[in-house]
């Protein structure tokens, strides 16, 4: 497994953590996590990449892990995609990019809308068409706990809560990396203004999701869990109908967080794309 370092990379006037792994010279893969995640969800599949040849990169997103919070408290994608951009603007060829959720929609609107090269996309459980049930799950969890956790434990199973269909681990201490302690109590990493201000939710509207991803002319993949309350099958039929050159590929036994349920077929999948459509 190649070896992976840390890094800061410059976003749109604010600094971002990056995990990096790879040869230098490779083809770039950029990874963008989803909401409320950091760049350790990314961990295995960054290894894999970086094993075939490419210059493997997983951003911290702004507000999230251990970028930079927003000083203006502005979560909006088009923020996220003027991060993306900068970053972009340091490689020296188009990259690919992985994007999760919301690293997926800032992937789409950064390609799609605002015209950034890239050698390819691959979006994984999200779509132009959203299902309200499972976003509004993700936005309770997100919102029930801004109080923070008396301790691991407590957070661990306020996870278990959240992803029935996981086991709960019987060793917590893994959940640390997404959690941070100030004052004796334990909150997640994020900045609570990604839900509270100027965040996400106020720049994901339908028509201009749907316009850009009729822009796309990038290899292009939708990786869907099969289990998923976000995407629905409908919904994967709606965005291969907006963008007749994508592929489609649906995880079964997988819910929203695809990597996590099942690392080894989402791996499988990306490498099979991006080997074809971006080769090392």
């Amino acid at each position: 497994m190649s070896q992976q370092e840390t890094i800061r990379l410059a976003g749109a006037g604010l600094s971002l953590a990056a995990d990096v792994a790879g040869p230098g010279d490779g083809r770039p893969v950029v990874f963008l996590h989803g909401g409320g995640q950091t760049r350790a969800a990314w961990k295995r599949a960054l290894g894999v990449v970086a094993d075939r040849g490419y210059r493997a990169i997983s951003l911290d997103a702004r507000g999230h892990g251990d970028s930079d919070w927003a000083p203006d408290g502005d979560y909006r994608l088009d923020r996220m995609a003027e991060d993306v951009e900068a970053v972009a603007r340091t490689l020296s060829e188009p990259a690919a990019y992985v994007g999760a959720s919301m690293g997926g929609l800032t992937a789409l609107i950064a390609i799609g809308e605002r015209g950034l090269a890239a050698s390819a996309l691959v979006l994984v459980d999200v779509a132009p068409q959203l299902e309200s049930e499972g976003t509004g799950k993700i936005g309770a969890f997100m919102r029930g706990n801004l109080d923070g956790f008396a301790s691991l434990d407590e957070a661990a199973d306020a996870v278990a809560a959240y992803l029935p269909h996981r086991p709960r681990p019987a060793n917590t201490t893994g959940l640390m990396k997404n959690l941070r302690e100030r004052d004796g109590r334990l909150y997640w990493h994020w900045d609570p203004q990604f839900i509270e201000g100027r965040g996400l939710g106020q720049s994901i509207a339908a028509h201009r999701l749907e316009a850009a991803a009729r822009r796309l002319t990038v290899p292009s993949l939708l990786i869907r869990g099969g289990l998923s309350q976000v995407v629905s099958p409908e919904g994967a039929r709606g965005f291969l109908g907006l963008v007749p050159h994508a592929e489609y590929v649906d995880v079964t036994g997988a819910d929203h967080m695809v990597a996590g349920d099942d690392n080894d077929a989402f791996n499988t999948a990306v490498i099979d794309f991006v080997g074809r459509h971006a080769p090392a």
